[in-house]
């Protein structure tokens, strides 16, 4: 049987992500504080929901990209995997019901992301250069399969996954805090989260220690494109249409909810509630400047200095 990481070292791993997490929430309460003094709309009901019901795709793919990041690795694949689940829904949902077509779309993300596992933790092909030939990879797929003609859906069923309510909360956000929450836990309160810590902080040693590093190295793959895969649900119901485009640049937006919510590029360190934290972060950001009229264009600029400044501090700490 494998042997746990050291406890001691968990303790000491979950005091910095303790500290990150709570620089992270007083920069989002701040956020929210300017948000509501520059317009009188951010504080209403109807825009807050926006909010929870815009970051919640970026949200999901966020989660799935800690798990990989954890492990000291990258994903720069769930752009197009969430492209391709989207495309095979619509496809799927043309001659086949919903329990058909949901399932075989997460099968494919999964597929994906365990491809990408194989090739990184067997084959030992550099996770980027890996995730970015299933980027390609997964985008000419879908290319091929629409024949580059976006499909649309009519199984207006379909649409509530994207735009219903439950209780008054849009369904993407609760999609959204579901995933969390089981995200928290796994990390957090199995021998496998606790694994994934360790290989990240480092891999020699938790293979010494009798972690299966190769299966979990995979595993965290197949975590990331399952949920590019649960993303691509709620992005296929609101656009009602199936594009080969769905998801492209979604990766780095997902990149920047990770670093901004504290999690360390070079593995070990960080958490999914950062990970929460850091999507609301740019989405409270986004809204607040298109409630004031902010260009589209100056948005991008805002977002990559954040990005910046973000790694830049996790840097300046890790140094202290």
């Amino acid at each position: 049987m494998p042997r746990e990481i050291p406890r001691s070292g968990i303790v000491a791993t979950l005091r910095t992500l303790g500290a990150g997490r709570l620089g992270g929430l007083i920069a989002l309460i701040l956020l929210v504080v300017v948000a509501s003094i520059l317009s009188d709309r951010f504080l209403t009901i109807p825009n807050l929901l926006n909010v929870l019901r815009q970051v919640a795709i970026v949200g999901i793919l966020a989660l799935g990209m800690t798990f990989v990041i954890l492990t000291a690795g990258i994903d720069l694949s769930i752009g197009a995997v969430l492209g391709l689940s989207v495309v095979l829904y619509a496809g799927l949902l043309e001659s086949q019901s919903l329990a058909v077509a949901i399932p075989l779309g997460l099968l494919a993300g999964a597929c994906a992301g365990l491809v990408n596992g194989l090739g990184i933790a067997y084959a030992g092909i550099p996770a980027f250069i890996m995730t970015l030939g299933m980027l390609s990879f997964a985008r000419g797929l879908a290319f091929i399969y629409t024949g580059g003609t976006p499909i649309p859906i009519l199984d207006e069923s379909f649409y509530y996954f994207g735009n219903g309510y439950v209780l008054g909360i849009p369904i993407p956000a609760i999609v959204l805090v579901c995933t969390l929450l089981v995200s928290a836990f796994v990390l957090g309160m199995t021998p496998f989260g606790r694994s994934v810590y360790g290989i990240g902080s480092n891999e020699e040693a938790a293979r010494m220690s009798g972690v299966p590093v190769r299966v979990y190295k995979t595993a965290v793959y197949v975590i990331s494109g399952s949920l590019a895969a649960v993303a691509g649900v709620v992005y296929a119901s609101q656009l009602s249409i199936g594009t080969p485009i769905a998801g492209q640049g979604y990766e780095l937006d997902a990149i920047a909810a990770v670093v901004v919510g504290g999690t360390s590029l070079f593995g070990g360190k960080g958490s999914v509630w950062g990970t929460f934290i850091g999507t609301l972060i740019i989405g409270v950001l986004a809204n607040t400047l298109n409630l004031n009229g902010v260009d589209p264009f100056v948005q991008q600029l805002v977002k990559g200095a954040l990005i910046v400044v973000a790694v830049f501090g996790m840097s300046r700490a890790n140094r202290t």
